[in-house]
């Protein structure tokens, strides 16, 4: 095995371990914390937001519902917010427990090893990829991890 398609296998694993260590449960009371890191630069922030959000409208439909998202005020969280909006979702971030028409969604950045590790959560579905950076933005770094539950 090559030392890179080690470190993209390890970035892999830790993606959907340690990320998955972060997780909350998502009942229908709660409106779920997310964390991203602040020094992500807004170019990179919009950059992994819009593929994200992207992927996750290939999964459950573009602005097919309203999007309930607690953001942490990280360039990211802003950011996946204006994304989310731009593909034609409602974003609520403060509405009242029992809406079972709402999305509930979480997200997780972190960095590692030169890279950055993004996740979204829904009840329904996990997505994860690692990106690499750049001075003007962000490119995926692996592919696209999808956990479809039950």
């Amino acid at each position: 095995m090559t030392p890179r398609c080690f470190l993209t296998a390890f970035a892999c694993v830790l993606l959907s371990t340690g990320l998955l260590a972060g997780c909350q449960s998502m009942d229908a009371g709660s409106v779920v914390a997310s964390s991203a890191p602040p020094e992500i630069s807004g170019p990179a922030a919009s950059a992994i937001a819009g593929d994200m959000v992207r992927r996750l409208a290939e999964q459950v439909g573009p602005g097919t519902a309203t999007i309930r998202l607690k953001p942490d005020g990280s360039p990211f969280g802003n950011a996946l917010e204006t994304s989310l909006k731009t593909w034609g979702y409602a974003v609520v971030t403060d509405q009242k427990a029992g809406e079972k028409s709402l999305i509930q969604l979480a997200y997780v950045v972190d960095s590692y090893d030169g890279q950055i590790l993004a996740r979204l959560s829904t009840r329904t579905v996990e997505l994860g990829r690692a990106y690499n950076v750049t001075p003007t933005g962000a490119t995926p770094a692996s592919p696209l991890s999808v956990m479809r539950r039950g």
